[in-house]
């Protein structure tokens, strides 16, 4: 997630290293490089412009106050404190306050709206406890209404269909009149696209929030369009009046200009960013946080949150005695490695904890590197799960054709489950050396 405006970024401030002040003639040349970076990362020169005057002033402002703090860091911080400031400040709630409450999508074609409804609908069931429905009034794309219905099923919502129905308003008023009937607290209605912004589409959009007097309309902006989402979400907001953003496929090759940029554009904040497919792969929009992962710091508190999210506790103590008794099986790992897996992408999580960022971002990592390991533990019958010691070089040999692998993968994999297994056993016997692991975890960072 923008790679290469924080690659840009921490050169304009490596400029700064070894310098003992921050002064006019430092400041300048890192100033000049932030709005290049920028720039680069399709912000709006006027924007780029405005952010880095702010900067330049506190840099200058605080050269004579802060003379412990090393010139790069007091930098970082000050561009850190700029940035969340121009993406909004703070976190910015959603209203699904009614009876029900109907929260309206608008976007262009291909910008992830019904993708996003499904999202949304998962998070208000399953975050705020709300009976949700969606409604399908996107009347022109054929799949539309088949997409919904599956994204639907996936989180568990309920759906308003109506295949015949081709007039977007009486479908969301009837959908509203179902929802309620239903006892749904919840209805997100989820609109049509166009390729390209035009007089009848923000027409239909207009007659739709009319009709149904939503208690939150949210524009949905494909993030890696950079300044066309700029100013694409201007124009929407001149003709609905809505009430915050939600920016997609953050997941790619995004250079930020959007995120960037669309507060300041527009006045209205960002509430969700969504990355991939899956229905979890959704968050809230914190500034901090974004800046703090755009200026290469991690996220630690988002991370902490997934963790949490997907935390058991019987199936902890149930591990923990397992570990104890040096009794940790494959089936235990392959539990774990799916509790991961449920937090989200790996690469996405292995970047919000400090540091770890730059570690890993030339190294290929995806979800892949988890099919090798299941594949090798589903080619082992349930005795061998359950008995890592009984695994003789027949039944490595027998596995490796199982999950077409080679017998000396398997070997690694197995001398590298062995080395965790047993270090976790030596830790569970010594308080004393997990402190020990967690103190050098910090000291890393």
């Amino acid at each position: 997630m923008f790679d290469s405006l924080s690659d840009r970024l921490d050169k304009a401030f490596q400029g700064l290293k070894g310098e003992g002040k921050l002064t006019e003639i430092n400041v300048a040349q890192s100033i000049k490089e932030i709005r290049r970076a920028l720039v680069g990362a399709d912000v709006n020169y006027k924007i780029a412009k405005e952010f880095t005057d702010k900067v330049k002033d506190q840099a200058l402002g605080s050269q004579n106050i802060l003379t412990s703090v090393k010139p790069g860091d007091l930098m970082v911080k000050i561009v850190m404190d700029e940035m969340v400031e121009l993406m909004g400040g703070q976190s910015t709630g959603i209203n699904a306050k009614g009876n029900p409450a109907v929260i309206l999508i608008a976007g262009l074609q291909g910008s992830g709206k019904t993708t996003f409804t499904g999202k949304l609908a998962k998070f208000l069931k399953e975050k705020k406890k709300l009976k949700t429905m969606v409604a399908a009034c996107d009347v022109y794309r054929p799949a539309a209404i088949n997409q919904l219905t599956v994204v639907s099923e996936q989180v568990g919502a309920g759906i308003y269909k109506d295949t015949e129905n081709k007039n977007p308003v009486d479908l969301a008023l009837k959908a509203i009149a179902a929802a309620k009937q239903g006892g749904y607290q919840v209805l997100i209605v989820d609109t049509a696209g166009r390729l390209a912004v035009d007089d009848e589409m923000m027409k239909e959009i207009a007659a739709i929030k009319d009709a149904v007097t939503p208690n939150e309309t949210l524009f949905v902006v494909d993030s890696m369009t950079g300044q066309d989402a700029v100013n694409s979400a201007k124009a929407f907001n001149e003709v609905i009046n809505y009430d915050g953003v939600v920016l997609t496929k953050l997941d790619g090759d995004t250079r930020g200009g959007a995120a960037l940029s669309i507060k300041y554009t527009v006045g209205k904040p960002i509430k969700f960013i969504s990355n991939g497919e899956k229905m979890d792969a959704m968050e809230v929009f914190h500034p901090e946080r974004m800046a703090q992962r755009i200026l290469g710091m991690g996220d630690i508190v988002t991370f902490v949150e997934k963790a949490q999210e997907q935390f058991d506790e019987k199936e902890a103590k149930r591990i923990e005695k397992k570990i104890k008794k040096n009794k940790f099986d494959f089936n235990d790992f392959l539990g774990q490695l799916n509790q991961i897996r449920k937090m989200g992408d790996l690469k996405s999580l292995l970047g919000m904890i400090p540091g770890m960022g730059k570690m890993t971002k030339n190294l290929d990592i995806d979800d892949k590197a988890f099919n090798k390991v299941e594949a090798i533990i589903q080619s082992m019958t349930i005795h061998e799960r359950s008995n890592p010691e009984v695994l003789n070089m027949s039944r490595k040999r027998r596995i490796a054709r199982g999950c077409g692998q080679n017998i000396h993968e398997i070997n690694m994999f197995i001398k590298q489950f062995d080395q965790m297994r047993k270090m976790m056993h030596q830790m569970s016997k010594n308080p004393q050396a997990m402190q020990n692991m967690m103190k050098n975890l910090q000291n890393m960072q």
